[in-house]
């Protein structure tokens, strides 16, 4: 039986299961000399312009936000992030104004940044409001789908001053899907199903309108769960014998302590765990930013040695 309950079950997935909020302006800037319009920006949002000058102090309020900005080469600008930022390792030496549902305002103004961003799934819109009143630059990410990030990276670049960057990392994110496509063409058609465990207990997988529920459609496996309404529903084993996928991939993140030890003893008879497909992978493809490329290639590579010959890469 499937639960289509869309709550976060825990920490690790506290960044990828946030709360849902409403729209936000792609880019806002208030002041105290045109308050009226700052009121309308926020509440019918509109957007406006960012500053011709790149920011130099920049707040990121998500954990695939820092991962971006730091691959566009702007780490030394990012003066404060989340206590979930913690890739890559420099991030974790900045400055933390809070979580990723529940930043602090005032630790965030207590930066001074000229640019905040953030995204409007999972960050709060009270958050990104008083900012905007306060008179600071705000960029919100809006991003989803795998399939967005390519023009998301482009439409941030010239935003963070990384344009010419963020357009090459979009072109290479676009030919590497491409390639994952062929490759996955390429492959013997020994595996067709499979599912992604987010966490052992209670056990939840990526279901539809996920980044990892993305991946496996680019590399030519169907998703068990992809009929479900939840983005993460949680699955009872015996569900999970009964559609029984042909691979079964785990976030390493998961298998610590015994839960992890206990779901595998419970799957010890399933044929994808019979026939060695049940592989615990990095979770690389927990957040929308270009590191998901290495989760992608971790788990293609572990496709075509479980189900046959890859075509050249």
């Amino acid at each position: 039986m499937l639960n289509t309950d869309r709550r976060p079950m825990s920490r690790a997935t506290a960044f990828i299961n946030g709360n849902p909020s409403l729209p936000y302006p792609a880019v806002e800037r208030a002041s105290s000399g045109v308050a009226l319009l700052a009121f309308l920006a926020v509440f019918c949002f509109f957007s406006s312009t960012v500053s011709a000058t790149p920011p130099q102090r920049i707040v990121s309020l998500a954990p695939n936000m820092t991962e971006i900005l730091f691959d566009l080469g702007l780490g030394d600008r990012v003066v404060g992030v989340t206590r979930f930022c913690d890739w890559p390792t420099a991030a974790k030496r900045k400055p933390q104004v809070g979580g990723y549902t529940n930043p602090s305002l005032e630790a965030i103004v207590a930066l001074r940044p000229d640019l905040v961003v953030m995204t409007d799934e999972g960050n709060p819109r009270e958050i990104h409001d008083r900012l905007v009143r306060l008179g600071i630059a705000v960029y919100v990410f809006r991003a989803k789908r795998l399939a967005e990030l390519p023009q998301a990276l482009r439409n941030i670049g010239p935003a963070v001053g990384a344009e010419k960057a963020a357009d090459k990392r979009a072109a290479a994110i676009e030919d590497a899907l491409r390639r994952f496509s062929a490759r996955a063409k390429q492959r013997e058609a020994g595996i067709r199903t499979a599912l992604f465990v987010i966490q052992p207990e209670p056990l939840m997988v990526a279901g539809p309108g996920t980044v990892i529920d993305d991946a496996m459609t680019i590399l030519g496996i169907r998703n068990i769960v992809s009929g479900t309404a939840a983005p993460y529903p949680k699955v009872n084993v015996e569900e999970v014998f009964r559609r029984s996928p042909d691979v079964i991939f785990i976030g390493r993140g998961s298998m610590t302590g015994t839960r992890g030890s206990k779901l595998l003893q419970q799957w010890k008879t399933l044929p994808a765990v019979r026939k060695g497909r049940l592989h615990v992978v990095g979770e690389t493809l927990y957040r929308l930013s270009p590191r998901l490329l290495e989760g992608m290639e971790e788990m293609a590579s572990l496709l075509e040695r479980s189900g046959g010959t890859a075509g050249k890469r």
